[in-house]
């Protein structure tokens, strides 16, 4: 500690100054070793939450008021959310900020400063999540009318346990899965959010069932041991659980937080476990009235179709009194029967006996001398038709042969002609066109020879291919050809 006491104007000429900083630094110290544990009450006039996860507030009273911060590593641990106007009790030691000469209390845990301050701040968080909807009616999900599993987060030590596996197997005959919690501290409400998590993330079909109803039960305390279950973090996990969820928190009298958000709240831990569960002797006893019941008005209606029958029987005419009617008329149909075919077969022979006076063997005979008359006639018309069709058939064909020997390219050359060609065949219609010293063929009656041209006179170039001689044929004096 040191001591800061004005020397004796005998010193004052050799007394040693102070730095800015040592001063600031030796009170700080002064300040840290005399105020190293202070417990320390005040309301919250103003709070500011740094991005770099540090809190700074001020407290104050009716006289005077001092800074105060927490620091990062303590904010987790607080057990209620720093707020303008809430009286608090707070421990942690003075310091100063030497920079700004200003003394300052690091706050290491801050609590409410009495009952009222709890609920007032509880209040107002319960307004804000109401507001976001948290508590509205058509967010609730109904609970399951048999479930399979039921997952209970609560202490695995203590009554409530017992009391919720009694109560379910005197009622339901069905597998609960208990995660043990802590359900009072500071921990409490961190593990009881993580335990619904951890239900709601297991998968249909695994290893560990998926519960079809959950259970958060606790039982009766203080304000105090249930203000875990007033945690902002714990209701915003039960709003977003997609399991049903029953809050069973303290006694009828007791309201917590997540009693809002929750889609049943009972009253007491065993209350719950009667909401979860229907009762098996009461519907074994259902549905063994619902069968007599089915049976009675099974016997009912079968009684009362049989009535209808027996009233439409008696109301019908007998059977005998039908088939007599229906055999009276077929005897009287089937003893005029036979008259009415004598009488259809005597119309029919009077018919007959007419018809044949009037047939004879010259009416048959009369068609057919008619018929060979015709087919004699058409046959002497049809060979002279026939005989000129040949005949002009033969003169067609006799003209067609005159025209052939007349258009014939070969028979001028039996009369002395010749036909010129070149060597790739075409036919030399005129001398001129023939250039000097072109091949040419010469064709006659009887054989080909090959001249070339010489200033426009051909001259033999070659032997004359012998052909073969064409027998000679008479003339044939030219036809008329039309």
């Amino acid at each position: 500690m040191t001591d800061f006491a004005p020397e004796s104007p005998a010193e004052e000429g050799n007394a040693k100054p102070y730095s800015v900083s040592e001063l600031a630094f030796a009170l700080k110290r002064t300040l840290e070793d005399n105020y190293g544990f202070v417990r320390l009450r005040g309301e919250i006039s103003k709070t500011t939450f740094h991005a770099n996860g540090h809190i700074y507030l001020t407290l104050k009273d009716e006289r005077a008021a001092i800074d105060g911060v927490v620091w990062k590593g303590q904010v987790r641990g607080l057990s209620i959310r720093p707020e303008q106007g809430l009286e608090v009790i707070v421990t942690g030691k003075i310091t100063t900020y030497p920079s700004g000469s200003r003394y300052q209390i690091v706050i290491e845990t801050l609590e409410a400063a009495g009952i009222g301050a709890l609920l007032a701040q509880l209040e107002r968080l319960k307004a804000r999540l109401a507001d976001e909807g948290l508590f509205a009616a058509e967010r609730k999900q109904a609970l399951p009318s048999m479930p399979a599993v039921i997952g209970v987060i609560t202490s695995p030590t203590g009554a409530v346990i017992r009391d919720i596996l009694h109560r379910i197997r005197d009622r339901w005959p069905c597998r609960v899965i208990v995660w043990p919690v802590v359900v009072q501290g500071d921990a409490a409400a961190a593990q009881v959010a993580a335990a619904i998590r951890g239900f709601n993330g297991l998968a249909a079909g695994g290893a560990v069932p998926r519960p079809d109803v959950l259970i958060v039960a606790r039982g009766g305390g203080s304000v105090e041991d249930l203000w875990a279950f007033n945690d902002e973090g714990l209701a915003r996990a039960v709003a977003e659980g997609a399991i049903p969820l029953i809050s069973a928190v303290g006694h009828e009298t007791d309201t917590t937080l997540i009693d809002f958000v929750s889609d049943r709240r009972a009253p007491t831990p065993t209350a719950a476990a009667e909401m979860a569960t229907p009762v098996l002797a009461e519907l074994k006893a259902l549905v063994g009235d619902l069968g007599a019941r089915m049976h009675r008005w099974g016997g009912r209606a079968v009684a009362d179709r049989r009535g209808r029958v027996e009233a439409a029987d008696r109301a019908l005419r007998r059977v005998r009194d039908l088939v007599e009617l229906a055999a009276q008329r077929f005897n009287i149909v089937a003893g005029r029967l036979g008259a009415g075919l004598a009488r259809n077969a005597a119309v029919h022979e009077r018919d007959l006996v007419a018809v044949a006076s009037r047939l004879s063997p010259l009416l048959l005979k009369r068609p057919q001398a008619v018929q060979r008359q015709r087919l004699d006639g058409a046959a002497a018309r049809l060979v002279p038709a026939v005989t000129r069709g040949l005949e002009r058939a033969a003169e067609r064909l006799d003209g067609l042969a005159k025209l052939y020997l007349a258009v014939d390219p070969d028979r001028p050359l039996q009369r002395g002609f010749a036909r010129v060609t070149r060597a790739d065949g075409s036919i030399v219609h005129a001398g001129a066109s023939l250039a000097k010293g072109e091949d040419v063929a010469i064709r006659f009656g009887d054989r080909v020879t090959r001249q070339a041209v010489i200033a426009g006179e051909p001259t033999q170039s070659t032997a004359p291919r012998s052909v073969r001689p064409r027998p000679k044929t008479p003339p044939t004096p030219q036809g008329d050809l039309f």
